[in-house]
């Protein structure tokens, strides 16, 4: 009989044992909505695949320390990313997921290693897109109706159900652009896009976004605008003829970061005072440029008369 009851109790004991090693592991699913600026932190165990699941397509991933976590994305899979910790000792790395529509993910990777830890394992983060006033093509008429109307309704400068200002809203707005229109410039490490140009009254508000294409960390200083065309005064022809240009005041502007990390993306409105009237040989520009190579600024033409005009503010 004591046979009968040492084998079942000898068997127990490793079980326990084990159990007491690995500790109790819960998990958690958070969904969150993608956010430009912020940084996630994503919670991982070894033996523990975690996935992250974007409502777009992911291009590319890199990981800061590829010997501490696996990374993977397949094209069968364009949506998902799975990341598991490759060692037993805590360790930690960043994680950056870029996507189709040029949107960059920021993670932190966080693993308490195979110690028992109370934090709870972050199984899936599920990524939801922000709300935007950009209409999906096939949408239903009264779908874009609606939408038509709220983004008039916020869109009148002094105007906003947040209680926000003028400058904010178009602030705001920007940064829900998913896709903007990138152009780039010959020995230059950004792209810019041109959204929304705005006329309040005497002030023209310009809204654009700035990202980092190179593999390098760039500073970005304040924007001016600038006026440029030709000297009025023709009568020396001998010399060779200049370009005067001047620095237009500008009264606000916001701008989302000065620093830009590799695949990084600021957004900013700049408000300024524009002229009555100009000279045909003059231009207008919206002036960006690298703290490192102020010398070498990025010159964006813009209309002289905005194209959309608001009355008051």
């Amino acid at each position: 009989m004591k046979l009968r009851w040492l084998i079942p109790i000898s068997l127990l004991i490793p079980l326990q044992a084990a159990a007491s090693l690995s500790g109790d592991t819960s998990g958690r699913v958070i969904t969150l909505t993608l956010q430009q600026d912020s940084i996630t932190t994503l919670h991982l165990r070894p033996e523990f695949e975690s996935i992250i699941h974007l409502p777009e397509e992911v291009t590319s991933v890199v990981v800061g320390s590829p010997g501490s976590f696996k990374v993977e994305h397949s094209e069968g899979e364009p949506e998902y990313v799975y990341v598991k910790p490759l060692a037993r000792t805590p360790s930690q790395s960043d994680l950056l997921i870029a996507t189709k529509s040029g949107r960059h993910i920021v993670l932190e990777l966080v693993s308490d290693g195979a110690t028992s830890s109370a934090q709870p394992v972050d199984f899936l983060i599920e990524y939801h897109a922000p709300r935007s006033f950009l209409i999906a093509a096939g949408s239903a008429p009264e779908a874009v109706h609606a939408a038509s109307a709220e983004a008039a309704s916020t869109s009148q400068p002094g105007h906003s159900p947040k209680g926000l200002s003028a400058i904010d809203e178009e602030f705001e707005l920007q940064k829900l652009v998913n896709a903007p229109d990138w152009r780039s410039w010959e020995g230059q490490q950004i792209k810019t896009s041109v959204g929304d140009i705005r006329q309040w009254s005497n002030q023209t508000a310009i809204s654009y976004s700035i990202f980092n294409a190179s593999d390098k960390p760039v500073e970005i200083v304040p924007p001016q605008i600038q006026i440029t065309g030709e000297p009025a005064d023709k009568k020396k022809k001998k010399k060779k003829k200049g370009i005067l240009a001047d620095q237009l005041e500008i009264s606000e502007y916001r701008l989302s970061a000065t620093r830009l990390e590799p695949g990084g993306r600021a957004d900013g409105v700049v408000v300024f005072d524009r002229p009555n009237f100009k000279q045909s040989t003059e231009k207008l520009f919206l002036q960006i440029a690298q703290a490192d190579q102020v010398d070498k600024p990025i010159l964006v033409q813009l209309p002289f008369t905005p194209p959309i005009s608001l009355n008051g503010r």
